[in-house]
């Protein structure tokens, strides 16, 4: 919620209420097709779906806070209700697990991908509770995110890029850190490294056999 423009920005969710607002499929549909306002008989019409089914959903997703009231007109002595969606993107915050959320301090290999996904999922809860803390206080949150991609020739390459890669941070640490500086403010640094996907998902061994699979038609099917 920093960024300017409505529609722009990306919003975590932690409230259980929101996040089941969003189960039911075809509001989700609703707001893939939010790329501009549009009315319930606009997205009727482009979906195929009844206007009433659709306003009923549109009503859901508004008071949930997903969409917003972008313009009225009049239509034929009746007004038409134009919405927007009120952000760009949505995620689902740790804070909705509670205990189950993964805790990279409760994980010991910090090489393992379950460290990663902790540890990242950390960030984006702490990163959310603190851009609200900013926007009620009407400040910038200071961050910094940073991303490249590399491609390495051998598994020595990695672990070699690993290894003065983290020399490098250690080093840098050591001569920016001012910890026990009075007004000196703590920062987490992560670094991180995962192999990019360049292919879609799989369907899973159960699908595959089932796909295969012919159907045997019930006693009631074959009489």
């Amino acid at each position: 919620m920093v960024e300017t423009a409505t529609g722009n920005r990306v919003e975590v969710l932690a409230d259980p209420g929101r996040v089941a607002a969003l189960l039911p499929p075809i509001r989700r549909k609703l707001l893939h097709n939010l790329d501009q306002p549009d009315s319930a008989s606009g997205l009727a019409r482009k979906l195929g779906i009844t206007r009433q089914k659709i306003n009923y959903h549109l009503r859901e997703l508004e008071r949930a806070g997903f969409v917003e009231l972008a313009e009225e007109r009049q239509q034929r002595g009746c007004t038409e209700r134009l919405v927007r969606v009120t952000s760009r993107a949505l995620l689902i915050s740790e804070d909705f697990l509670g205990r189950f959320a993964a805790n990279p301090d409760q994980i010991r290999d910090t090489f393992s991908s379950a460290y990663l996904i902790a540890a990242a999922g950390r960030a984006v809860r702490d990163c959310a509770t603190l851009r609200q803390r900013a926007d009620h206080a009407h400040q910038k949150l200071a961050t910094l995110a940073i991303e490249t991609e590399i491609s390495f020739q051998s598994a020595g390459d990695f672990k070699a890029f690993a290894e003065e890669l983290a020399e490098h941070a250690a080093r840098l640490a050591v001569k920016y850190n001012r910890s026990g500086t009075p007004g000196a403010r703590r920062f987490r640094v992560l670094l991180a490294s995962h192999p990019i996907i360049t292919k879609p998902a799989e369907p899973s061994e159960a699908q595959s056999a089932n796909s295969g699979r012919k159907k045997i038609p019930r006693k009631k099917d074959r009489q």
